[in-house]
């Protein structure tokens, strides 16, 4: 029995459910296990692995899939092409028909919208937009740095130079649909056109794959970029990098890479777009006598946060240009400290007898809002 007759999924050996990283990776064991140069003159390991390729081609491609799921190998025999047999679409199924088939009227009165796909063909497809995660410190977000990183991503095969086919040969065009890259099925009045399941619509096929990259033109390797991240950048900040994501299929333009960077959390400061945040806990006596704290500043040296007499826990104080620099602009946000008195738990004998002589001084002045609040009970409760 040919490779041809030999059911695809048998081939792979896998389930008709099978997803495509179940079929991609039975395809790898099996095309490893029987590859030509681990087996050299076995020409029975060089026919299973033609088979493989072979299977792999159509199941990995949706459209050829539920083509051969429906109709098996008749979808893409010569006998559904022109005016041979009808196949299971009825009537011919072929690259071009006769100029009087109701496609062809439909193209001259409205254009190729109707038409038969010779402006329809699809070249190689651009490579696949790609993501990566990147985290940074909040000190590298204020400051911007140039970091590498390491990724796998496929790449133009060398061998092939990303043609796909074995070096000294070439495509050749498709018999199925003559170059066009779309073939016709009349049903009824009507002409339906689809991409060409042979050659997915490209209007070539490769006859003798590169082994390197098994006729894809791409291969996946390791890869070092540089990336460049300025100053200001925040959780959700995407860095694009033109041109260095996914290869092309058989020298289409590669993709691109997006860098998304996340900031992580800092010990001390909150942020919220360009402005910091931070608690500053004080002892009771610089709240109630005021004084001065230093906070560190991300871009170097320390902020000098001047406490009134008197504040409140709670008390929000503002330091203007000392918070996150703008991305892509000029100047720094604000840095917002919140200020928590903070009440002794240790103290020693002679704090305790100041506090004591302290509290016999007191006359309910000192602290004007408890002293409405107990009034407000007195008044609430009669006394």
């Amino acid at each position: 029995m040919s490779s041809a007759q030999l059911d695809y999924y048998q081939t792979l050996e896998v389930s008709r459910d099978a997803d495509g990283e179940t079929l991609k990776r039975a395809y790898r064991k099996l095309a490893m296990k029987y590859h030509p140069d681990r087996n050299p003159g076995d020409a029975s390991c060089e026919a299973k692995f033609k088979a493989i390729n072979e299977a792999y081609d159509c199941l990995k491609d949706p459209q050829k899939r539920a083509a051969y799921d429906r109709y098996g190998h008749e979808a893409f025999t010569q006998g559904m092409n022109g005016g041979g047999g009808a196949g299971p679409f009825g009537g011919g199924f072929g690259s071009r028909g006769d100029f009087a088939d109701i496609g062809d009227i439909f193209e001259t009165i409205f254009g190729s919208a109707f038409g038969t796909g010779g402006a329809q063909r699809q070249h190689s497809r651009r490579g696949a937009d790609l993501r990566y995660d990147l985290q940074v410190s909040l000190e590298e977000a204020f400051h911007g740095k140039s970091t590498e990183i390491e990724i796998e991503v496929s790449a133009p095969c060398e061998t092939c130079e990303g043609t796909g086919a074995t070096p000294g040969t070439s495509e050749r065009t498709c018999n199925l649909c003559h170059g066009m890259g779309s073939v016709r099925a009349k049903q009824g009045l009507f002409v339906i056109e689809r991409p060409c399941p042979t050659c997915s619509g490209r209007g070539t096929v490769i006859e003798n794959p590169c082994r390197v990259c098994r006729g894809e033109g791409r291969v996946d390797k390791p890869q070092t970029l540089k990336v460049d991240i300025p100053a200001g950048v925040d959780t959700g900040t995407r860095i694009r990098l033109a041109g260095k994501g996914e290869a092309g299929q058989r020298g289409a333009p590669a993709g691109d890479l997006y860098i998304f960077l996340h900031v992580k959390p800092h010990p001390l400061f909150e942020r919220d777009g360009t402005t910091l945040a931070t608690r500053v806990p004080i002892s009771f006596t610089t709240a109630a006598l005021g004084g001065c704290v230093e906070i560190p500043d991300l871009g170097g040296g320390v902020n000098r946060l001047e406490i009134p007499p008197g504040i409140q826990s709670g008390k929000q104080l503002r330091i203007r240009g000392a918070g996150m620099p703008m991305l892509q602009g000029r100047g720094r946000g604000d840095l917002v400290a919140e200020i928590v008195v903070e009440t002794p738990t240790r103290l020693t004998r002679r704090q305790r007898e100041l506090l004591e002589e302290f509290r016999t001084t007191e006359t309910g002045e000192e602290c004007p809002e408890s002293r409405s609040f107990f009034a407000k009970l007195k008044e609430a409760f009669g006394g």
